[in-house]
């Protein structure tokens, strides 16, 4: 007997819940599907859906026990973290993160024929925009 699976939704914990719905949401284009403990920017967890994508975002620290900036440690440790994220246009994604102000560099072909887009988000989690070449 195997498990049947309706979906995936990584919690991801960030340091600026504002950035990083600035971020999935008004750049990504992710909807704010719930949040908590209150409907705006400044909530301790979020959860975002576009399309099939689902994503949870939680605070790392209660307000009052926030650091002034992010651990670098705790960044770094987030480069082995990656969302890998179907596109099927990632030329069009690429041009419109640039408009964006996003830094990102030019999608690749892998070796395994998938475009790729990588760039990293608020946090330092790598987010992957890719679709397998015809």
């Amino acid at each position: 007997m195997s498990v049947r699976i309706e979906g995936l939704c990584p919690l991801l914990q960030v340091f600026d819940m504002p950035a990083s719905l600035a971020f999935y949401r008004d750049v990504l284009g992710f909807e704010v599907v719930a949040q908590a403990p209150a409907e705006s920017d400044a909530c301790d967890w979020a959860w975002l859906r576009q399309g099939s994508a689902e994503l949870m975002l939680n605070t790392r620290y209660e307000a009052d026990d926030r650091p002034a900036v992010p651990d670098p440690a705790r960044v770094a440790a987030h480069d082995n973290t990656t969302l890998y994220i179907g596109c099927p246009d990632v030329d069009g994604a690429f041009r419109h993160l640039r408009s964006m102000g996003i830094e990102a560099e030019a999608p690749v072909v892998a070796p395994y024929g998938m475009k790729q887009l990588y760039l990293k988000d608020p946090d330092g989690y790598t987010v992957c925009f890719q679709w397998k070449v015809r």
